[in-house]
């Protein structure tokens, strides 16, 4: 009996929180709270897993070449400690001059791997490392997609904020610098560039202190991430001018941008490889001008208001005479004396696109320092393309602090984007900003006229609105579906691994670079020294461990161009140059055979060119028939008789590809070679893989042949 009243009164009780739950209402605007937290959750998610296919069509792996540095250097950090890590002296690259790491890298990438990785050991995770590495980048794209979706509010409202941090966490010119594997500078540096732009403008919005050093702490962080950051510190600066020109100067703008000036500039300075660069170099004078003119026009503000009309205009040709003269006088001593250092070849290459060209090939070899096609803007930012202007006539229509700067980011980034194919990175997030206002502004003005509620046609019939918001949508659709293909086809798959897809649809991998590089490991001694292009410097020091003498820091011209010269000359001419550099190994990497694109012969011009810009004696025209570039039986003696051409093509004559072709075909150039038969005299043949890709010679040393120098 007692345990009936019991059971009567337990259902008793949850029918009335049942009922309670089914009265219970949300107000209107917490619905749309979260509705937002639930469409930000999804983004966060989204962002972080269309990262991972090429974790889940190859393997947990690192891709393209800076990644290895920056993963070898995270796990020396790990296992050696901060100390050992900003003294470190490695011997094993740039042979025989060596590198001081510590001194010469940004290190917040290695920093914020280390963080993730012993936190991750702090709560008994045991997660290694190199997962770390992977993951970083996926993981910072979320966050930055978050915070895509805070600086949109900012500017305009939360509806395009949504929309920006869908763009963003999917858009392909961030998605290539973030795609899992891919542990690179750029894969938190964009995260550190949005959030030090939201905090800048939260600065000047409230004038607030705290908001201005937040502002300087992601400025510091940026500085610790990537070189990038000179963007921030002359994109602030001209916002600055252009706020003063267009009479909206003010109090906050004065307090924000003072703060975050001395106590970026003081922070940026403890990053070592920065150092005193923030005062001394070109490109941060602009800063320190601006700086320097914001003291001077608030001192002539104030006094403006403590004097008659007539003692002022007195007053200011003075101050202004004085201020002129005297920073005038302190600039060219300062140049003169060489304390304020020049502009750098990349600063020069931004302003010029054929400078670097012209004075520093080492610069223009780099396929991602090319100048942009309209092609690839659309290949890496499909209907942003188009939404961009629109975007900017939506924020000319309400101009105030925050959009102003929005419009300046996008319209330089626009324009360091067009010169420098890698660079669509920067523009990348800024025009997912811009598109969303003009995708966002777009649908709310024209969602109205499709409401029931609304249906004066004497303006929009609701057909036209049904058709414009049905358009817009179709638009978003198709670039859902292009942003996710890019992502799978083209930024998905790792430089180190090679896929590709034969007649009958089967696919295949190509593995020969891990399998020369773990050759080299296994089969050489210790201390072994390896002669390659600087392209595969990084990827040979930390998969095989071996010493190289030259990599992707590119900081030493005139090394590369030994290097180059040695692959430029014969066999006999190189023997020499490989002796004085203690060469024991010679790595080319061969696409003929399976056509890989890529390759060092493709890449042989700008040895030349690099060679050529340290020995006179070295002529691009000498390689060239009638200024075309050949490797078939008309191509020049130079060119055939070089040690590139001979390490490449070395026994190539004996392998015929296909039935129809003849033996000796290159599927790259799709031509045959012009020299068969060749022999070696100071190399011997150590490593081919089983693709040909990867070819590694030994060097023979004078006392086991007969020395004829």
């Amino acid at each position: 009996m007692k345990g009936g009243k019991q059971v009567d009164a337990v259902r008793k009780q949850l029918q009335e929180w049942s009922q309670a739950i089914v009265n219970f209402r949300f107000s209107a605007a917490k619905h749309a709270f979260l509705l937002k937290i639930l469409i930000l959750g999804l983004i966060y998610i989204l962002a972080f897993s269309s990262r991972l296919f090429s974790v889940l069509r190859f393997e947990s792996v690192i891709h393209e070449f800076d990644p290895y540095f920056n993963y070898r250097s995270t796990k020396y950090l790990v296992s050696n400690g901060l100390y050992n890590f900003l003294n470190w002296f490695d011997d094993t690259t740039w042979y025989p001059l060596g590198r001081i790491v510590g001194g010469t890298i940004y290190p917040g990438l290695m920093f914020t791997a280390a963080l993730v990785h012993n936190f991750l050991h702090a709560l008994h995770l045991p997660v290694d490392i190199r997962n770390v590495c992977v993951l970083l980048a996926p993981w910072f794209a979320s966050n930055t997609a978050m915070v895509a979706y805070f600086l949109t509010k900012e500017v305009w409202d939360d509806k395009a904020g949504l929309l920006a941090a869908v763009f963003v966490a999917i858009v392909p010119g961030y998605t290539s610098r973030s795609v899992a594997g891919s542990f690179d500078n750029e894969g938190i540096a964009i995260f550190a560039l949005l959030l030090t732009y939201l905090l800048w403008i939260k600065a000047v919005k409230t004038g607030s202190l705290w908001w201005s050093c937040a502002c300087a702490l992601a400025y510091f962080y940026m500085v610790s991430a990537w070189g990038g950051y000179v963007f921030i510190i002359n994109l602030i600066p001209l916002y600055v001018l252009v706020m003063l020109i267009s009479g909206r100067f003010s109090l906050r703008l004065y307090v924000a941008y003072s703060t975050v000036y001395v106590l970026g500039t003081l922070l940026s300075m403890q990053i070592s490889f920065v150092g005193f660069q923030p005062v001394q170099s070109s490109e941060h004078m602009a800063a320190m001008g601006m700086f320097g003119i914001l003291q001077l026009y608030a001192v002539i503000t104030w006094v403006r208001s403590k004097m008659s009309p007539d003692h002022f205009r007195i007053f200011l040709r003075g101050l202004l005479t004085l201020a002129a003269g005297l920073f005038g006088t302190l600039f060219v001593v300062a140049w003169i004396t060489g304390y304020i250092s020049p502009w750098t070849g990349r600063f020069y290459a931004l302003l010029d696109p054929t400078y670097a060209k012209s004075h520093i090939p080492i610069i223009a070899s780099v396929s991602e320092h090319q100048p942009t096609t309209w092609a690839s803007f659309f290949f890496d930012m499909h209907i942003l393309a188009f939404l961009v202007p629109a975007g900017l006539y939506f924020c000319f229509k309400r101009l105030n602090d925050a959009t102003i700067f929005i419009l300046l980011y996008t319209l330089t980034s626009v324009y360091f984007a067009g010169v420098m194919v890698r660079l669509i990175l920067v523009l990348a997030p800024v025009a997912c900003i811009i598109g969303a206002i003009a995708a966002s502004a777009t649908l709310t003005s024209y969602m109205r006229y499709v409401k029931p509620s609304n249906r004066d046609s004497s303006v929009f019939p609701k057909e036209i609105g049904w058709g414009v918001v049905g358009a817009v949508t179709l638009l978003l659709i198709f670039y859902g579906l292009h942003c996710t293909w890019v992502t799978a086809e083209a930024y998905s798959s790792p430089s180190i691994v090679l896929a590709a897809q034969q007649q009958n649809g089967n696919r295949i991998i190509f593995d020969d670079f891990r399998e020369g590089y773990r050759w080299l490991a296994h089969n050489t001694p210790q201390h072994a020294r390896v002669m390659s292009w600087w392209d595969y410097g990084y990827q040979i020091s930390a998969m095989a461990n071996r010493t190289v003498l030259v990599d992707n820091n590119t900081w030493n011209n005139t090394h590369i161009a030994q290097v180059g010269k040695a692959f430029a000359s014969s066999e006999e001419n190189a023997y020499p140059i490989m002796l004085s550099l203690d060469v024991d190994y010679v790595l080319v990497i061969f696409g003929g055979l399976t056509g890989y694109a890529s390759d060092d012969i493709n890449k042989f011009l700008w040895m030349v060119r690099i060679a050529g810009s340290c020995d006179p004696k070295i002529k691009e025209a000498d390689y060239e028939t009638l200024g075309e570039y050949r490797i078939d039986d008309k191509a020049s003696p130079a060119m055939l008789n070089s040690l590139m051409y001979t390490l490449s093509y070395y026994k190539f004559d004996q392998l015929q590809i296909e039935e129809a072709k003849p033996a000796g075909f290159d599927r790259v150039r799709n031509a045959e070679i012009g020299r068969k038969g060749i022999s070696l005299t100071y190399l011997e043949e150590a490593f081919t893989s089983p693709h040909w890709l990867v070819r590694i010679y030994r060097v023979l040393k004078p006392g086991n042949r007969a020395w004829p120098y």
